[in-house]
């Protein structure tokens, strides 16, 4: 028999992410330094040599099990490992909400003020960063993002290097409609897309820039807010 009582009881008390194991856990932090009585974002270009270098992004990475007890942990750490940026120079603010990005990863993103000097002291790992760019919040307010359009499809098959038909999901034999025959959803969704300086923000760091300032709501509110 089942048991009702038993179902209540396992019901999440803080509901979470369904399947949240099924993608790729990630955490960043979005830095905000005080210069000369503003604020300002610090960003970094990823290395040329790893996944998706050249793109522009705030210090974070996957959470490892077993080493952070957190997202928030996973974002400081990150911070650490790429920019040499130490704990006790970071003060966590807050955090968004929860992004599930159409690639397949979820993103927790903590907004925090870190100590000026520390900026000034970044250890940087070049194996990972190629470099860093400091941009004043008031950019933002200053400077609209373009916006694109990008579409996905469902792929129920493709066809391989050799011309041969690779099936992943056998609509035929399951005796599901036509339509899943053939590629389908099209899910179209905005992209952003800031230009700062010769360099291009685009994809999970441009929805996170845009979510950071309607929090902010940088409209109306004075940059010395925080």
């Amino acid at each position: 028999k089942y048991n009702l009582k038993k179902l209540v009881s396992n019901l999440p008390k803080y509901p979470n992410v369904l399947g949240r194991d099924r993608f790729f856990n990630s955490a960043v932090l979005i830095p905000l330094i005080k210069i000369k009585g503003e604020y300002h974002l610090l960003f970094q270009k990823r290395a040329a040599t790893i996944r998706q270098g050249g793109d522009i992004c705030f210090p974070g990475g996957g959470f490892e099990i077993g080493v952070d007890k957190s997202f928030k942990d996973t974002a400081l750490r990150e911070t650490f490992e790429e920019l040499g940026i130490q704990k006790k120079d970071i003060k966590v603010l807050g955090q968004l909400d929860t992004y599930v990005a159409p690639i397949g990863a979820i993103i927790e993103s903590f907004v925090a003020k870190v100590k000026k000097k520390a900026y000034k002291k970044m250890h940087i790992d070049f194996d990972e960063v190629e470099k860093t760019l400091l941009i004043p919040l008031s950019f933002f307010k200053e400077h609209d993002a373009e916006e694109y359009t990008l579409a996905q499809e469902i792929q129920p098959y493709k066809i391989n290097e050799n011309g041969e038909k690779e099936i992943f999901f056998p609509v035929e034999e399951l005796g599901l409609p036509d339509a899943y025959k053939k590629p389908w959803g099209n899910k179209r969704h905005k992209v952003w897309v800031y230009k700062y300086e010769g360099e291009v923000i685009w994809g999970i760091t441009s929805v996170i820039i845009k979510d950071l300032l309607e929090k902010y709501d940088i409209s109306i509110l004075p940059l010395h807010i925080l």
